[in-house]
């Protein structure tokens, strides 16, 4: 069964401030517990701010680093999760039924992708 990596975006500059509230956490503590029963639910976490981190870059046959945070960058990646699932549209709803936990003036963005494995992967 294909696994799929799902990032979620955000802007850090205009992340909300308020707290979602308790029935938010029970919501996704629910949807976590039913995602991890029904085997899809491989690894998830949230990331620490762009502050913190560092981005490495090979170019010219150089490396080169820049401490965060990105400013050059809108969105962030401030999560992720992987998900085994039966193909691309089970993926996707489940990052639905996710999304749609949130708050509605909130806007975060999930970006899902295969995790392509086998001798024939190629950088792209």
């Amino acid at each position: 069964m294909p696994r799929y990596l799902t990032m979620i975006r955000m802007d850090e500059q205009n992340a909300p401030t308020d707290a979602p509230g308790p029935e938010f956490d029970e919501r996704m503590g629910a949807l976590f517990e039913e995602i991890t029963k029904a085997g899809v639910m491989l690894d998830t976490a949230g990331l620490g701010p762009s502050a913190e981190g560092t981005r490495v870059t090979w170019s010219g046959g150089r490396l080169s680093y820049t401490d965060g945070p990105f400013t050059e960058t809108k969105e962030v990646v401030g999560g992720y999760s992987i998900i085994q699932a039966k193909d691309k549209a089970e993926a996707v709803e489940w990052t639905n039924r996710f999304l749609r936990i949130h708050p509605e003036h909130w806007k975060i963005t999930a970006e899902v992708r295969e995790i392509v494995e086998g001798p024939d992967v190629t950088a792209s």
